[in-house]
């Protein structure tokens, strides 16, 4: 568990996926909607000839909605063979982690998979969520990662 993540924020909370699964950070722009779709898949954008579908964090988390804005970023991941971008408040930096600051994730309800959460990181005065983003993105509701 001890690596480096990228931090992100999703209204007051922070969260780190491994380094290792991110491919780039981009701007948001707005994508192409589609039908029927989960309502926290936003569509999907043209990524250099490769079609990426772009999931709103925050709706997926049940956050109350946050506004698009200058800080808004989309991050491209690669999982296994599919990439696909989630939309967070704003990146914060990438982060070092050694196994003794990662604490085990409490056992309490949250908007989140508990499956999903490997840890909290323990930074002075930050708290991390540590999130496995391959296991959360290729749960049955995102239908977007065959097992």
């Amino acid at each position: 568990m001890a690596g480096e993540y990228l931090t992100f924020r999703l209204g007051q909370e922070e969260y780190g996926i491994d380094i290792l699964k991110v491919q780039e950070i981009r701007g948001y722009e707005q994508p192409t909607r589609i039908a029927h779709a989960p309502h926290f898949l936003k569509g999907v954008v043209n990524l250099r000839g490769t079609i990426v579908p772009i999931v709103d964090m925050r709706l997926k988390f049940n956050c109350s909605q946050a506004e698009y804005n200058s800080f808004t970023v989309v991050i491209i991941l690669h999982l296994r063979a599919r990439i696909v971008g989630i939309v967070v408040d704003s990146v914060s930096d990438v982060l070092q982690l050694q196994s003794d600051q990662i604490r085990p994730a409490p056992e309490v309800e949250t908007s989140v998979d508990a499956n999903c959460i490997v840890g909290l990181g323990a930074l002075s005065e930050r708290m991390l969520i540590l999130l496995d983003i391959e296991r959360l993105m290729s749960g049955v509701d995102m239908g977007l990662v065959a097992a």
